[in-house]
């Protein structure tokens, strides 16, 4: 016991055991989702989708032991949405490419990733962007995580006039989400420890006694095979071989190296971990995602990348290491006991990202609103990433208005240079996303 409190420095993060299992846990069911979500998205592609779902558990382990052990950080890793279905929806459906090309796309872009990780361009970057928009990154993906939780508890959905509107109270599902977010809320007033995880488990109760969620048959599975996936990435990678497939491997870098970059500025903002406006041990973070995703895409699933659901384990008291280091011993678990995740549905967690959203959107306050140059990129920021469903959109629109506005103030001299370079990067991005 004393060695773990040592390593993770519990004491100095006045945290404990306790509070990080109960932290990893959380974190681990507001993740859960995408063990079940992946191989349903993948699947569309032709990939096999019980291999696909033992290669998310385990890259999701890999990569969140990496993320805890080595930089001790609360911060689960996980195949991310959004690039999962450009991966088989837009790649493999939409170029006709090969479900096992674009895995080895993924390797091939998860070197380039190491590379320059190793050479520390990354880390430059994350502490070359301004504290406002910092918070305003952090704010954003608060509001994109309700978002995901709104839609998810089916509070909000699609409308063909509107393109999204209120959900129907006559459908009984919308009701679970309703008891899970206004129990948790009372939790969280009253300060109950753990009120998220405690809202989600009343949640499930009542979803189980209204007939909304089926009881597993069973309680132990035998971990599907991973042989129709394992080493396709590998074998193909001399598939890539004209224009179009390095356009896809670009295309797999950029939106992986700003999902990822933006959803650990977040939830260091939301930790309280940024020290001079700077995220400390940022390089061993983003060297456990680059090496997960390269591990994944050797398993056989689409990039891996720090997960927006972390901060919900993070709202919890979540402080250290430790934290993932549990969340990645859940995911091996996960293997065996998958019938039992079938409880926790979308509905179920819905409120506990809608509450997280809530906590990250307390950042807007520390954003320097009275000055215009400053709040319209920090503004198109927080509205863009639930808009555009994407963080790495949302970090463009800012990102690009950034200097435009900064010149037209007149304070053209504060932009660094690395700054210059984000707003060609991202012309660039925006463009080959179009292209």
């Amino acid at each position: 016991m004393n060695f773990i409190k040592n390593y993770f420095q519990l004491d100095k993060y006045k945290t404990n055991i306790k509070v990080e299992f109960i932290a990893g846990l959380t974190t681990f069911i507001s993740m859960s989702y995408i063990l079940f979500v992946n191989p349903s998205v993948l699947g569309a592609s032709g990939m096999n989708t019980g291999a696909v779902f033992t290669a998310t558990a385990l890259a999701s382990a890999l990569g969140t032991a990496i993320m805890g052990i080595v930089a001790n950080y609360p911060i689960g890793e996980a195949p991310a949405l959004g690039i999962n279905a450009f991966f088989a929806y837009t790649v493999c459906i939409g170029m006709h490419v090969k479900w096992q090309t674009a895995l080895a796309s993924v390797f091939v872009a998860s070197i380039i990733f190491i590379l320059i990780t190793l050479f520390k361009l990354r880390e430059k970057i994350i502490d070359s962007i301004p504290a406002d928009l910092k918070f305003a990154i952090s704010s954003g993906i608060g509001l994109f995580i309700a978002f995901l939780g709104l839609q998810n508890g089916k509070l909000i959905v699609a409308n063909k006039s509107t393109l999204v509107g209120l959900g129907s109270l006559h459908d009984p599902l919308v009701w679970v989400t309703i008891f899970g977010l206004l129990v948790t809320v009372i939790l969280m007033i009253l300060q109950v420890p753990g009120a998220i995880f405690i809202g989600m488990v009343l949640a499930a109760v009542f979803g189980i006694c209204t007939g909304q969620i089926a009881l597993p048959h069973k309680i132990i599975s035998t971990a599907p095979s991973l042989a129709p996936t394992f080493g396709q990435a590998i074998f193909h990678i001399k598939d890539i071989n004209t224009v179009q497939m390095w356009v896809v491997v670009l295309t797999f870098l950029l939106v992986t190296f700003f999902d990822t970059a933006g959803t650990l500025i977040g939830l260091a903002q939301q930790a309280g971990f940024m020290k001079n406006n700077k995220m400390p041990r940022v390089g061993k973070a983003l060297a456990a995602d680059s090496s997960a995703m390269a591990v994944g895409s050797i398993l056989g699933t689409s990039p891996v990348g720090a997960f927006v659901e972390s901060s919900a384990g993070i709202a919890v008291g979540g402080r250290t290491g430790l934290t993932a280091v549990f969340v990645a011993i859940f995911f091996l678990i996960s293997m065996i006991f998958s019938p039992l995740l079938g409880v926790f549905t979308s509905q179920v967690t819905a409120p506990a990202l809608i509450i997280v959203g809530v906590l990250m959107a307390q950042n807007t306050a520390h954003i320097h609103w009275n000055k215009l140059e400053i709040a319209v990129p920090a503004f198109l920021i927080i509205l863009g990433m639930p808009l555009t469903y994407s963080i790495s959109d949302g970090l463009s629109w800012g990102m690009i208005t950034y200097p435009i506005c900064m010149i037209s103030a007149k304070r053209g001299k504060e932009i660094s240079p690395m700054m210059w370079v984000l707003f060609v990067v991202f012309l660039i991005f925006l463009w080959v996303l179009n292209f």
